[in-house]
């Protein structure tokens, strides 16, 4: 009996638990760099705001551009969280939010062909990025530093 109890009193809290939002991802905002040698990649965003966060990605070498992305972060039609990338400025491409917790958001997109999945990690003035298949495989990373 007592364990049909917790059974259900634990469905009730995830059932009453608030739905995620844009705002619960706060934490992404900022200016964030990272430079090995003459290797240079920048990403930043903006704070919540109506919903969205905006943000950006150029990587390089010494002076010259390789690749820039348009990035931001909106309510899906079901109201997750959903990450839309623009590499380059071209077509859009939606990874739905699928586990966070305070300081970490994982997305994915298992239709895509690479990445499927992205995820970021802050640790303090650290934050983490990698792209990724769906298992795991073919795995990219990057560790930014506050700017």
């Amino acid at each position: 009996m007592k364990a049909i109890f917790l059974s259900v009193a634990a469905a009730l809290l995830v059932a009453a638990s608030p739905a995620t939002t844009v705002d619960d991802l706060a934490w992404l905002a900022g200016q964030w760099s990272r430079e090995e040698g003459e290797r240079w990649t920048e990403e930043s965003w903006t704070s919540p705001r109506g919903g969205v966060m905006l943000g950006h990605s150029r990587s390089g070498r010494g002076d010259a551009l390789r690749e820039f992305e348009f990035l931001r972060i909106v309510a899906g039609e079901d109201g997750t969280p959903t990450y839309i990338a623009q590499p380059g400025g071209g077509a859009a491409v939606a990874f739905r939010l699928v586990q966070r917790d305070a300081a970490s958001a994982t997305f994915e997109n298992a239709a895509h062909d690479y990445p499927q999945r992205i995820h970021y990690i802050r640790d303090g003035e650290t934050m983490t990025a990698t792209i990724s298949m769906v298992d795991g495989s073919k795995p990219m990373r990057w560790t930014f530093r506050r700017r």
